[in-house]
């Protein structure tokens, strides 16, 4: 896959005209615009098992590519889940590491669909055709799937494709057919191919998978009909496409190391069918180009040297004199370039109970992988009609479906290639809008790369340049849903209001206070709007449904479903256990906990803080203030000088002076200083660092609440402005136990499907050998290990064992 691109031109026949050749160069010239400055991606995810139950998590690895090596366009991915309906179960965001990103998703316990699908994304990708996204159902085994159903009836399909996109009058073409039910699986189908006077002009036979071909020698103004039975005996009959009168054909045939071509055209073509351009383009790069002449003959023909593209698909397309497609075909080049095959085995070999496992991965020389491992229990089975492979060299560029894509890279021999190829003439491949480019036009771009990590940025609406100039530093206290911290940051804002600072990533949910460091009342006048560029959730995920297929043996669903049931029930256990023979008490919240749940908010409420209950504290009506109150209270405060209404007293913690709050209002000294202990309620006093105050709060903070219905009175939840701002999903750190130390959680059961799950193992020339170490669970005798990933360079493994 690493093999360059080569370009070659082959003169069939001398231009003469000045307006062909700059016709040919325009063309030249859109093709490599469109090739290099829209790349496209391609996208693979490795599940760490086939199929889940509900309650159980999903781990995941993504893959993105462009074109034969990992991407470097998009910096996010986007993963949604969806039910069988299409309503959104879950929007994830993703930051995209080594070209790869890894994440999990909890499937709800009271979950009740028989599959979740999982659709994943760039916004680079969303500005091209949707039928490239990455797009996969998989499979939730519910309790009653162990209850034999009565099997659906599905349609039979037979679906007729015309080697080079028609069936033209006079041209002896190819007719490829595909014969599957609406639900995608094949079947074999036995008929015959008639006129319209019932005479019978080709046979039907199925050669692999439903696929099969036959010869037509097309007539003027005919119509032909397929007569057919599917498996259960009945008759069907499919009209084939129309026969157009005039046109052009294109044929493929496959040797080692070339793709020969035929061109046809028939006598009734017009002019601009006499002279053609055949181009040969991989990736939307060009890499043949020939003119040829059927001006003198009906029929031209060539061969297109293959053995130094990269493996991949290779789309043929005609043009007539007028820079009009008119035929197409892909074929499918299969160099073994893209074969990456690492070293897997064990050191230290343990099936039995809680055995320890030593897994050793072992890159040759030179390479840098990125790699994902998973180990499961072998009897919940593996779903091997797709993998990394097929995935990114077949499926991921093809639109429709293809039934299990992975058998076509099992083995290099003739019969399979040739089977692969009728793949290539029943399923569409248009990445490139061929009228677009002749045009000049170039894709619509909605969506910008996406180059950048989730950062915090936003702008404020509503404000002038004049209160810029005065007001242009924003504050902000940034609350950290996922682990709970704090941290206080300042942002400038620009000409226009916005801000944004790069070396913030935001994780999780995080809710934002903001304040403006001038002027606090500006935020009264103004609307701050955070924007870290994600993409909302889609509403609902539209998907042809009748296309979910599932490969897995009711032995492995059992199984699978053994295990759920298995985790259920210690779940269950542990929760009884923990409550047996054990005296529940409640411990009844003091004074200062009722209050700060009454008076505070936001970052004011809880917190590293001293509380005093100065409304049930006798001591406080014989101080002066709250100054005169806190004197000698709160350890490190030093509070100086007369205290007093309208006192100028001075108060320092830390080599500063606090942050001073008036129900959760920020005020200076004196406005405390004015009010009567009578009036006061509640009193929070927050070591330095206090994240609410300006400027990081490194000295601290005092925070002064006034009773309900007095002076003053703020209502709960009345404090710094807030909003709240998605970024990252979360991810959980998959458990495995390690049997080698002590910890209580050895002594539970184990009855884990899925042993071992690291989606990122990453090699070196200089670190190319690996070592993973498990342990078994309480019952597994066999493992699956399977190894995917791609190097640096695009070469891509798959590695599988089983191990007894």
């Amino acid at each position: 896959m690493q093999k360059p691109f080569f370009l070659l031109f082959i003169i069939m026949l001398p231009l003469s005209l000045f307006a062909q050749v700059k016709n040919k160069e325009a063309f030249t010239t859109n093709l490599q615009q469109l090739g290099n400055g829209f790349p496209q991606e391609k996208i693979y995810i490795q599940f760490d098992k086939p199929a889940y139950a509900p309650g159980e998590t999903i781990w995941y690895k993504a893959y993105i590519v462009s074109g034969t090596t990992p991407s470097l366009i998009s910096a996010n991915l986007y993963v949604d889940c969806a039910d069988p309906a299409g309503k959104v179960l879950s929007h994830m965001v993703l930051p995209v590491l080594q070209s790869s990103a890894k994440s999990n998703f909890d499937i709800p316990a009271t979950y009740g669909g028989s599959s979740i699908h999982i659709r994943a994304y760039t916004k680079w990708m969303l500005n091209f055709d949707s039928a490239f996204l990455f797009e996969k159902d998989i499979r939730i085994i519910q309790q009653k799937a162990a209850v034999k159903t009565i099997p659906a009836i599905n349609k039979p399909i037979v679906d007729f494709f015309p080697e080079s996109g028609d069936c033209i009058a006079g041209i002896n073409s190819k007719i490829a057919f595909k014969a599957i039910y609406d639900n995608g699986r094949p079947f074999t189908v036995k008929g015959s191919v008639v006129n319209s006077k019932g005479e019978v002009v080709a046979d039907l036979k199925t050669i692999h998978d439903g696929m099969g071909y036959f010869y037509l020698d097309a007539k003027i103004n005919e119509k032909y009909t397929a007569r057919w039975k599917d498996e259960q005996g009945k008759q069907y009959e499919t009209a084939l496409p129309a026969v157009k009168n005039t046109g052009i054909s294109l044929e493929v045939k496959i040797a080692e190391g070339k793709r020969g071509f035929v061109i046809k055209r028939n006598a009734a073509s017009a002019g601009n069918l006499q002279q053609v351009q055949l181009v040969a383009t991989m990736d939307q790069q060009l890499v043949y180009m020939a003119n040829v002449n059927l001006k003198e003959s009906l029929v031209a023909g060539g061969a297109i040297p293959v053995s130094e593209l990269p493996t991949g698909i290779l789309q043929l397309t005609v043009f007539d004199s007028n820079w009009v497609a008119v035929a197409e075909r892909i074929t499918f080049i299969n160099n073994n370039d893209y074969i990456f095959e690492p070293e897997v085995g064990f050191s230290t070999l343990g099936t039995s109970k809680h055995g320890k496992n030593v897994l050793i991965i072992n890159v040759p020389d030179t390479l840098e992988a990125n790699l994902s491992v998973a180990v499961t229990d072998a009897a919940i089975g593996i779903d091997s009609s797709d993998n990394i492979v097929s995935r990114l060299l077949l499926t991921g560029e093809l639109k429709g479906n293809v039934y299990k894509p992975a058998y076509y890279f099992s083995d290099n021999s003739d019969s399979l290639q040739n089977q692969l190829d009728l793949v290539m003439l029943t399923n569409g491949w248009r990445r490139i809008k061929w009228d677009d480019l002749t045009a000049g036009k170039m894709p619509t771009i909605k969506y910008p790369n996406d180059t950048s990590y989730l950062t915090l940025a936003g702008k404020v609406f509503g404000i002038s340049a004049a209160d810029i100039r005065q007001s242009a530093i924003l504050f902000l206290i940034l609350d950290h849903k996922s682990d709970s911290t704090r941290n206080a940051l300042q942002v400038t804002l620009d000409k226009d209001g916005n801000f944004s600072d790069p070396n913030v990533i935001l994780f999780d949910t995080t809710r934002i206070y903001y304040q403006f460091v001038a002027n606090k009342d500006m935020v009264n006048s103004t609307e701050v709007a955070f924007n870290n560029g994600t993409l909302p959730s889609p509403a609902k995920i539209y998907f042809d449904k009748s296309k979910s297929r599932y490969f897995l043996d009711s032995a492995a669903e059992n199984r699978t479903l053994f295990f759920a049931n298995a985790e259920a029930r210690l779940a269950k256990l542990m929760e009884g256990n923990t409550l047996q023979g054990v005296t529940v008490t409640t411990k009844t919240k003091s004074r200062e906990q009722v209050l700060d749940e009454k008076y505070t908010s936001g970052l004011f409420s809880g917190g590293q803080a001293r509380q005093f209950d100065v409304e049930n504290d006798v001591s406080a009506q014989g101080s002066m203030d709250v100054l005169n109150y806190l004197k000698g209270r709160v350890a490190g405060l030093n509070i100086s000088g007369q205290t007093g209404p309208g006192s100028q007293a001075s108060v320092s913690w830390r080599g500063g002076t606090p942050s001073f709050y008036l129900n959760e209002m920020n005020v200076d000294v004196t406005q405390l200083t004015s009010i009567s202990m009578s009036d006061v309620a509640f009193i929070k006093v927050f070591n330095p660092p206090f994240f609410g105050a300006f400027g990081g709060g490194g000295s601290g903070a005092i925070a002064v609440y006034t009773k309900k219905g007095g002076p003053n009175t703020a209502a709960k939840g009345k404090g710094l402005p807030s909003k709240l701002v998605i970024g990252y999903a979360p991810e959980k750190q998959f458990y495995s136990p390690n049997y080698g130390t002590f910890d209580q959680r050895n002594e539970y059961e184990d009855l884990r499907s899925t042993l071992y799950w690291n989606p990122m193992v990453i090699t070196t020339g200089k670190n190319r050998l690996v070592r993973l170490t498990f342990y078994n669970n309480d019952i597994t005798n066999s493992f699956r290990v399977i190894v995917e990933g791609v190097t640096k360079d695009g070469r891509i493994a798959h590695i599988e064992k089983l191990i007894e």
